[in-house]
């Protein structure tokens, strides 16, 4: 009888303890009458808590879903083990800084698009966009398959960033105009806004190219500061506006025929997760590109046939222009290459993977004027 009261009070006393352990410890704000949660779910709580800027915004469709998507599945999965806290771009990181941050550690990881740092890692373009380059399929199976992986750790490593593959889009459109384009010449003088490696060939070819973030694209070719301007696909760019202005949506996106996104994680940060965590995050990014390029591949068709009703044409560029495209994009490419080690290897890659890829590409898939 003695042992079974004590064996009671020592439940009792081990209940009110564990109790007033997850009551003395509350979330800064929490009401003391908030349902309090136990011990267990604090402790699970406190795993990775991380704040998380990122370059598109949560209400931009397709985009800004991804990042969304990621932090409530891991959320959930976890029972709030694992939060990751979105900042919109700008708010505590400039859009394209976003690997700075995440490097020098002001941030735990940023959700971001490589392009942007093509300015101080020229080869980060090529994970983030290959004028010419692989479709969306392709560059899942060089990222998974084909060592594409490897090689994107192995940039980022020196940059003290592990760069997880989080997000996929089918092609771009290849820009909103105001005037038909019946040559490369009619670029010539244009002012564009355009991203990544595409830019360059865009320069190459006469055009005077800007950088800037989605926010800003609408105000400045509203006000005439550029011409014309390229950004994502047609949900996208018609939610941004572009189409109250320039009529002309050109196609097919040869400058992005895949655009990839990525969680970057400070190097730190991520080896001091145990690998269950890091196996969570990384099954959950390849979720997010599934669901992304879901929505991407699933929503676009639907715009375009809209298109007559906003007054908008969609035009395909011509064989002539496009061949020429790709001539100077090819000139670009190797000219990247010859200046930049890591750029070269990875071309490389992409493009051994391709010519691999194309003995399968050629038989299985139905031909595109079937």
């Amino acid at each position: 009888m003695i042992s079974n009261r004590a064996a009671l009070v020592a439940v009792i006393i081990a209940f009110v303890f564990g109790l007033g352990g997850s009551l003395a410890v509350r979330p800064p704000g929490t009401s003391p009458a908030a349902p309090q949660n136990t011990a267990a779910d604090s402790q699970a709580q406190r795993r990775i808590n991380w704040r998380v800027p990122i370059t598109f915004a949560t209400n931009m469709p397709v985009l800004g879903e991804a990042a969304t998507y990621l932090a409530e599945q891991v959320q959930q999965i976890t029972n709030g083990g694992v939060n990751l806290q979105l900042f919109e771009p700008g708010e505590i990181v400039p859009p394209f800084s976003i690997t700075d941050a995440v490097r020098d550690g002001k941030v735990e990881a940023g959700y971001t698009w490589l392009g942007y740092d093509q300015g101080k890692i020229p080869s980060a373009a090529l994970l983030a966009a290959t004028p010419f380059g692989l479709e969306p399929w392709e560059y899942m199976g060089w990222w998974y398959e084909g060592g594409g992986r490897e090689l994107a750790e192995q940039l980022y490593r020196p940059h003290q960033i592990m760069p997880l593959f989080c997000g996929l889009i089918g092609p771009e459109t290849a820009g909103w105009f105001r005037q038909p384009l019946q040559s490369l010449d009619d670029i010539k003088g244009l002012k564009i806004r355009f991203a990544g490696l595409g830019g360059k060939v865009f320069e190459r070819a006469g055009a005077s190219v800007t950088m800037l973030p989605g926010g800003e694209i609408f105000q400045a070719l509203e006000k005439g500061a550029i011409d014309a301007t390229e950004y994502s696909l047609p949900i996208v760019d018609q939610a941004l506006g572009f189409a109250r202005i320039a009529k002309n949506n050109y196609f097919p996106g040869w400058h992005q025929p895949f655009t990839a996104s990525h969680l970057a994680v400070n190097l730190d940060v991520w080896n001091s997760l145990p690998a269950s965590d890091q196996a969570l995050l990384a099954t959950t990014c390849e979720a997010t590109v599934l669901r992304n390029l879901a929505a991407s591949e699933g929503r676009q068709g639907a715009v375009i046939a809209g298109f007559p009703a906003l007054g908008v044409t969609a035009r395909y560029l011509s064989m002539d222009i496009l061949r020429e495209l790709q001539r100077l994009t090819e000139q670009v490419l190797d000219e990247e290459a010859a200046k930049n080690q890591d750029f070269r290897e990875i071309l490389q890659s992409q493009r051994d993977f391709a010519t691999q890829y194309a003995h399968w590409k050629r038989l299985a898939y139905l031909p595109r004027d079937f």
